[in-house]
């Protein structure tokens, strides 16, 4: 089950550009709840709550039960805004859950044994390709994140989708040939692989000649023949005699 956390919230009859700023003024964030066949209720919360909320983590992967007027309403975080100099949210939307809901989530990808790689150990460094994972669950399977175990990988090997096992019941909207790590070589790795082959291979071919030498005793079998024939002249000194 995935964890539900509680958030208090305020109705907020006017909508608008001015009213959201009177709700800003006042310390609290507009917001909307919307979604499971009802009506959109205009809300606001406050802006201490919600920040902190925001850089815990998982915010958009994170279930609420949002009081409102002491009605509570299961809802999900679908979007955020922030003051792009300051920094601080500005609105926010949460969508409503009916009950055995399923939903889209992009979820995180957590990296794990990247120590203890072999190409790791071997300078290499690990990459993440994917950040984070598109999912279809139920609303209360929600994983707070996808484990992608590098302990085996070499130097640039890779870690596909189709590699990683996902929780039961959740089914992943990527493509299963995507990549989602690679171990990538350290600075100068490929011009040493070069030049090991190529000494490899320059050693082997000396070992290949070394026959030929060997090749070079005929002679010395040759030289015995003349020795032979030595004695015919001196066989043919007899019959002149």
């Amino acid at each position: 089950m995935a964890t539900v956390k509680e958030l208090k919230a305020t109705a907020r009859p006017k909508s608008g550009k001015g009213a959201a700023r009177a709700e800003r003024r006042a310390g609290r964030v507009p917001g909307v709840i919307y979604g499971d066949n009802q009506p959109p209720v205009t809300i606001s919360v406050d802006d201490r709550e919600l920040r902190q909320r925001i850089l815990a983590g998982r915010f958009l992967t994170t279930l609420f039960d949002i009081d409102l007027e002491g009605k509570k309403h299961r809802v999900i975080p679908r979007d955020y805004h922030l003051d792009p100099v300051k920094d601080f949210p500005l609105h926010v939307d949460f969508m409503r859950l009916g009950e055995g809901a399923t939903i889209r989530v992009s979820v995180p990808l957590h990296i794990v044994n990247g120590e203890t790689s072999p190409g790791v150990k071997r300078g290499g460094t690990v990459n993440i390709v994917t950040h984070t994972l598109e999912l279809e669950c139920a609303v209360d399977n929600i994983p707070q994140y996808i484990e992608a175990d590098v302990g085996s990988l070499e130097i640039s090997y890779s870690l596909h989708l189709s590699d990683v096992k996902l929780p039961k019941g959740v089914k992943s909207l990527t493509r299963e040939d995507a990549t989602l790590v690679t171990i990538v070589p350290p600075s100068g790795y490929a011009e040493e692989q070069k030049a090991a082959a190529a000494a490899a291979a320059g050693g082997a071919a000396p070992a290949a000649g070394a026959a030929a030498p060997a090749a070079a005793a005929a002679p010395a079998a040759g030289a015995a023949a003349p020795a032979a024939g030595a004695k015919a002249p001196a066989g043919g000194g007899d019959k002149k005699k």
